[in-house]
């Protein structure tokens, strides 16, 4: 399965702890682990990455964990991730419930879970709570490796942008480390509405337009909310 973005989104933006996030994001690693289950075990793979997410948040450096199950597609979900600093990610990786996660997941999964771990490239300001009822943006941005500095140029300045609508709560970019031509994007927004006004804002459509030409595959963009 393709990833999109991971502020993420995952990633300081989705943080709630913004302080604490903000302190730590020179040295933080975020994750994005991306799941299919199959449609017999939908609700089974959500109460399961509900129950990894709480088990990770009492993990020494973990900064922030998020379950999302993605709108129009019921048996899709990412479980987002922000980690103190490498340390601290691999050993939750030596954690003895990860393990126990990865094999009952595989049990009601359609394929094996794709994890994308990912740096900080542009974090926006923390600027409200997020609700249980905020919408999820989590963008994959894949452009040819000759355009990835102009495409962290357009991609910081939409970010700016975006953070200054209403009803944004979290605007983040990030990179996967070894493919820095690979960005996720992780937005939170108040509600479908701030984000449909936000799709049609002059900046939004002003970034796909000079994007446009740098692509080297499908901008892939998912829409989610907490996982139930």
């Amino acid at each position: 399965m393709r990833v999109m973005i991971t502020l993420l989104l995952a990633m300081a933006v989705f943080a709630t702890g913004a302080a604490r996030a903000a302190a730590a994001q020179d040295d933080a690693v975020y994750v994005a682990i991306y799941v299919e289950a199959v449609p017999q075990s939908v609700k089974a793979v959500s109460a399961l990455l509900k129950a990894e997410a709480a088990a990770i948040s009492t993990e020494d450096g973990s900064l922030h964990v998020r379950a999302l199950r993605e709108i129009g597609q019921d048996n899709r979900f990412v479980l987002l991730e922000v980690w103190a600093d490498q340390s601290a990610f691999d050993a939750h990786h030596n954690a003895p419930h990860v393990q126990q996660f990865l094999n009952q997941l595989n049990a009601m999964a359609a394929a094996p879970p794709d994890e994308r771990v990912l740096a900080g490239t542009w974090l926006g300001p923390a600027l409200n709570p997020i609700s249980a009822d905020a919408i999820w943006v989590v963008t994959h941005v894949d452009v040819m490796p000759s355009y990835a500095d102009q495409a962290v140029v357009i991609l910081k300045a939409l970010g700016e942008a975006s953070a200054k609508e209403p009803g944004n709560l979290r605007f983040g970019v990030t990179h996967q480390p070894d493919h820095t031509n690979h960005f996720t994007v992780g937005e939170a927004w108040s509600d479908k509405m701030s984000f449909d006004a936000h799709l049609a804002a002059p900046p939004t459509k002003g970034f796909r337009r000079d994007l446009s030409p740098m692509l080297g595959a499908l901008y892939d963009q998912r829409i989610y909310r907490d996982a139930d």
